[in-house]
């Protein structure tokens, strides 16, 4: 297919995705709509960047543009489609494109997802709506308020089903299945699935599913660029913030750079670290709002944050076009999280740069992501620019930057510090010495002096309800 007339869409839709600049369609598009409009289940292969969500986005809402309709009534606008996406960035970046793509048609869009306040969505759902996207968790929550009703259910897609079918999520997913018609649409689209995976998709499809894979399973876009650079631990940071303000146009600073970590502690200490050298950068974690994480993606997409510091929650649904670096920082702890990682560039047949710094003791993840996407990495050695031939911004060579090792290192110096004053020390020796005095505080030997006597002379006990006796005046 040369282009999107020729697969027989409405032509509402089509004049939505005309403005979108969609022109030609891509090879997981061109092969995956002729088999969702004809109703057929789909496990659809193919590297990130590719155009997945037009590809069942697309098919998706001509199959249900026949029950659309401009009533009020939420009867009338019960959830026809369902897509369930792992993280929340990607389930909103997915709702972007169906709300343009479905501009011109009666049809009603929204997600639903963790994080936020739950009531505004419940009170979407309850007016009405064909087309929901949503994370697990979050729509059995409104499952079980009995805000929406998934019984009319006749097209399912799982969006990155790899990991959708993980052991994290898998109980989740087989509740929601549980709840839609038996006889379903079912679709399945991810840039990586295992030989695992792949058989645990066949107990939610239907029997002869189509399997398409445009590209090399589980192989990385051309148009990225990789790299892989050894460098000790120590240096990591250093080596880091050498490539971040060198390796730009004309040797200038990176002005658009993701780098992905693998720990929250991670993510906030260097984003802390770049803000000290003068590098513009902000961090995005599961920990942080979703208004937080919110803020952050607009603030790297518009150009206002150079550096964005991320751990995985940004590996997938992340679209920002024509980004043209990514590094990884912390080598990914599973192979098929580099796959998406690196292709947060290069997307759309633009061109990118991937780097990956690697320590002695990543060797083995190293060769997991080499026999994954049946290439080989040539390793580059690299160390940090000499501290005085990097000036800061006034002129004066740099300090040194800790790394999170240094910083460990000095918590447990300062712990096991002991002033010089205490060090040596006998506790017996070194305890002043007390005079033994008696009860009333005479020396032995010695007789109290008088204001201790009347101090200490003995008031009678009180009786056990009247309390003490009240003085009397001298006069009485």
């Amino acid at each position: 297919m040369s282009s999107f007339e020729q697969f027989g869409l409405d032509s509402r839709i089509l004049s939505a995705i005309a403005r979108m600049g969609y022109r030609e369609p891509t090879p997981i598009q061109a092969q995956a709509i002729p088999v969702v409009m004809r109703g057929g289940d789909v496990m659809g292969a193919a590297q990130t960047g590719t155009g997945k969500t037009a590809g069942y986005g697309l098919p998706l809402l001509e199959r249900i543009l026949p029950k659309a309709n401009t009533s009020a009534s939420p009867a009338r606008h019960p959830v026809r489609a369902l897509i369930l996406t792992p993280t929340r960035e990607l389930a909103d970046q997915v709702n972007e494109n169906l709300v343009k793509y479905a501009a011109d048609v009666p049809l009603r869009v929204g997600v639903v997802y963790g994080g936020v306040d739950i009531r505004p969505q419940a009170d979407m759902l309850r007016r009405g709506i064909e087309v929901l996207t949503a994370t697990p968790g979050r729509l059995l929550d409104h499952v079980e308020s009995r805000a929406v009703n998934l019984s009319q259910v006749e097209v399912v897609v799982l969006d990155e089903a790899d990991r959708m079918l993980d052991m994290g999520f898998l109980p989740d997913i087989s509740r929601i299945l549980k709840l839609l018609p038996a006889n379903r649409q079912s679709l399945l689209f991810s840039a990586t699935f295992s030989p695992e995976i792949k058989r645990l998709a066949k107990n939610f499809l239907r029997d002869n599913p189509a399997i398409i894979e445009v590209a090399r399973e589980n192989s990385t876009a051309d148009t990225v660029t990789q790299e892989l650079f050894s460098v000790s631990e120590r240096d990591k940071t250093d080596v880091l913030i050498d490539m971040l303000k060198t390796r730009g146009p004309e040797g200038g600073p990176l002005t658009q750079v993701l780098v992905f970590v693998n720990a929250k502690i991670t993510c906030r200490r260097l984003a802390r670290t770049l803000e000290r050298v003068g590098i513009n950068a902000d961090a995005i974690h599961g920990d942080k709002t979703q208004e937080e994480r919110q803020a952050a993606l607009e603030g790297f997409k518009s150009g206002a944050i150079h550096v964005l510091v991320a751990t995985d929650v940004a590996a997938r649904g992340l679209d920002i076009k024509e980004l043209p670096f990514v590094i990884n920082y912390d080598v990914p702890y599973s192979a098929e999280d580099y796959v998406h990682r690196i292709g947060r560039t290069g997307r759309a047949g633009s061109k990118g740069v991937a780097s990956m710094l690697a320590t002695e003791s990543d060797a083995r993840l190293v060769e997991a992501i080499e026999k994954l996407t049946k290439q080989s990495f040539t390793a580059i050695p690299l160390s940090p620019m000499p501290r005085s031939r990097r000036p800061s911004r006034r002129g004066t060579p740099a300090e040194r930057i800790d790394t999170p090792e240094d910083e460990k290192l000095a918590r447990e110096r300062a712990r096991a510090y002991v002033p010089p004053s205490q060090r040596l020390r006998d506790p017996i020796f070194d305890m002043p010495y007390i005079e033994h005095t008696n009860r009333t505080g005479e020396k032995a030997g010695q007789q109290a002096p008088a204001y201790l006597e009347r101090r200490e002379k003995k008031r009678p006990l009180a009786a056990l309800l009247g309390g003490f006796p009240i003085a009397r005046s001298r006069d009485a």
